[in-house]
């Protein structure tokens, strides 16, 4: 069933407004009528199957039929910091890691990194991958839409790894720790109790992967250095495995 994402103001009572691209998707594209059904959330607290009660040239008018439980977010909240991919592989990470149950983006600049950064332009592309966030989550059925954040350099990456309850260091020369001997452990003691949650970090680095300085770096930070597995991972890749097998190991996808 088509899914929308409204702030908390458009629910007013029993009722709600649809408005913009997704009023318009409604009534051009779906080419809805009254008594017609989706779902809507306001990505925070309330989420509800409706039904149409008018579409008018401001919107459209639904009213509630029934509320629903909001049960689609992961107990584990992983957030990608993704080092700025050449063309358009950003939008493929936060699409497929949207879909897969990432919670957040963080865009960064590192060493290697072979994307020319441009404040103006990168506005723009911040939008439109907001935008895709926005699809991603309605497309899966997220109860939220991941938030993606303003590119940051590396130091200032450094400086966020206190904030989240462990940090992975996604490395292709990683020889000791895999994933699997870090997120087993920690899932099974962080999400012990039924309610809990913990939030973790994962890094991954760009085309040329991360440098040792930025390996060592990262660990004196409080990241542990992790690898994916025995093959080379292509940048957009990597984000969307190893957030697959965090999930998988906290209970998500079948796990124990």
């Amino acid at each position: 069933m088509q899914r929308y994402f409204v702030s908390p103001e458009q629910f007013q009572g029993d009722l709600v407004s649809v408005t913009g691209e997704d009023a318009r998707h409604i009534s051009k594209v779906l080419r809805g009528r009254p008594g017609d059904t989706f779902i809507v959330s306001d990505g925070a607290s309330r989420e509800a199957l409706v039904k149409i009660e008018s579409i008018e040239q401001s919107g459209v008018t639904a009213s509630v039929i029934e509320p629903l439980d909001m049960t689609q977010e992961p107990r584990l909240k992983v957030t990608i910091a993704q080092s700025l991919p050449k063309g358009d592989k950003m939008e493929l990470v936060i699409q497929k890691c949207t879909e897969i149950g990432a919670v957040s983006f963080v865009p960064f600049l590192s060493e290697r990194t072979i994307v020319q950064y441009d404040a103006k332009k990168e506005s723009k592309r911040l939008e439109r991958w907001r935008k895709i966030a926005k699809e991603a989550a309605e497309q899966s059925h997220r109860n939220i839409i991941p938030s993606v954040e303003q590119p940051v350099g590396w130091k200032k990456l450094l400086e966020t790894f206190e904030d989240y309850d462990t940090v992975c260091f996604c490395y292709e020369k990683e020889s000791g720790s895999q994933l699997r001997d870090v997120l087993g452990p920690f899932a099974t003691q962080a999400l012990k109790e039924p309610e809990s949650t913990a939030s973790l970090l994962l890094l991954v680095g760009p085309e040329g992967g991360f440098t040792e300085e930025e390996c060592r770096a990262a660990e004196a930070a409080g990241a542990v250095s992790v690898g994916l597995g025995r093959r080379i991972l292509r940048c957009e890749t990597a984000g969307m495995t190893a957030l697959a097998c965090a999930l998988y190991e906290s209970g998500e996808m079948g796990g124990v």
